[in-house]
């Protein structure tokens, strides 16, 4: 299979879709590879690092998607690249259809294969794609936060660990799954009194164990919610619904009774935000304010960090990667459940039912797909 790897495009995205080392094991399997020239400069990877394990360098976006038969990609296609999306391409990247129409609509006019690696879902729940960048950007969202707290920038001037005989920062963290506990781990870290509220019972237990009861766990609701939010100086937003849109949480009443220069950071926003005030911002102009509150909802948050992300990803997608390449996408879907459920649009139709339920579109299921 030819395997095309195009250079991101986003504000400020480092990131790219493949290590060298992840071009080496492609290859090993029969492949050919294609990478933009500098796709990989921002996470530290030169063309010659990459040809040096057998891939060959394109001179632009446009030769490079037009070669591949499956595009890999870090983040979804924006505007100036739906006119390479086309019918005969798979395409397999971060999609988060289901807050964004105009990209859904790209696909599904161009009659694109396209896999998302946000619902690639293993029977335990657990999404093995989603996992690593959901570990940076908990780890994140910590610093960004505590760097807008700053007064300087707005902030209401709490340091995150205080000092002694001064009250510590209160941090409140919306979902209790891989990011929230990644940026519960941080917080605490620096010295922060951190709270994770979560509707998952057993998320909370584990929670307990994990940080031997220095995070307190709360079971969520819209009362402890409002409660937590009013007392907060930092609040991080990480609740997630595969596929689907984000719940909204906190409302722009309960941001108006906030603590003045308090922070908002919202990992959820590729999937909409979990904040009802909450719109993509870039890591160019990350910030804006909301009654007397800064929110950050920057859409790419692993991009500030690429080297990290992008072998983290790599290390989640390969082997995903080879199997589509190896098997071609039909088998490779037909052999792995929690690979068929990262297929999000085939040959103009929807094939998620939360990207379907956020549009109220027609919905195709996989296994009638794989059945053709």
């Amino acid at each position: 299979m030819r395997i095309a790897i195009p250079k991101e495009v986003k504000n400020h995205e480092y990131r790219v879709a493949i290590t060298p080392a992840g071009v080496r094991e492609l290859v090993a399997h029969g492949h050919e590879v294609f990478v933009q020239h500098d796709a990989g400069v921002g996470s530290g990877f030169s063309d010659e690092d990459y040809v040096a394990q057998g891939a060959t360098i394109t001179p632009d976006a446009a030769a490079t998607w037009e070669t591949g038969e499956m595009v890999l990609k870090v983040k979804e296609p924006i505007a100036q690249e739906y006119e390479f999306l086309r019918d005969d391409l798979l395409l397999f990247t971060y999609l988060h259809l289901a807050a964004d129409q105009a990209g859904t609509d790209a696909l599904l006019k161009a009659g694109t294969t396209a896999i998302a690696y946000e619902t690639v879902q293993l029977d335990s729940g657990l999404l093995p794609l989603l996992y690593p960048m959901s570990e940076v950007a908990g780890c994140l969202s910590p610093q960004v936060g505590a760097n807008a707290m700053f007064a300087y920038h707005g902030g209401g001037g709490v340091l995150m660990g205080g000092v002694g005989g001064v009250e510590r920062a209160k941090v409140v963290i919306l979902g209790g799954g891989t990011a929230g506990q990644n940026a519960a781990a941080i917080a605490s870290g620096m010295g922060a009194n951190v709270t994770i509220l979560d509707t998952d019972l057993n998320k909370l237990r584990d929670i307990y164990w994990r940080f031997d009861n220095k995070v307190q766990g709360l079971a969520s609701n819209s009362l402890t919610i409002a409660e937590q939010v009013t007392q907060a100086d930092l609040v991080i937003g990480s609740v997630l619904i595969p596929g689907a849109k984000a719940p909204k949480l906190v409302t722009n009443d309960l941001v108006k009774e906030m603590k003045p220069g308090s922070v908002l950071v919202d990992i959820a926003i590729d999937q909409g935000g979990c904040f009802a005030d909450s719109h993509p911002t870039t890591h160019e102009d990350p910030t804006f304010t909301v009654h007397n509150s800064i929110f950050y909802c920057v859409a790419n948050m692993p991009g500030a960090v690429p080297r990290t992300s992008t072998i983290a990803l790599t290390n989640a997608t390969l082997p995903y990667a080879v199997r589509l390449a190896d098997l071609g996408w039909q088998e490779a879907l037909r052999r792995d459940h929690a690979l068929a459920l990262g297929l999000n649009t085939h040959a103009g139709h929807i094939t998620n039912k939360p990207v379907a339920d956020a549009f109220n579109r027609e919905l195709v299921a996989v296994d009638d797909v794989l059945a053709r």
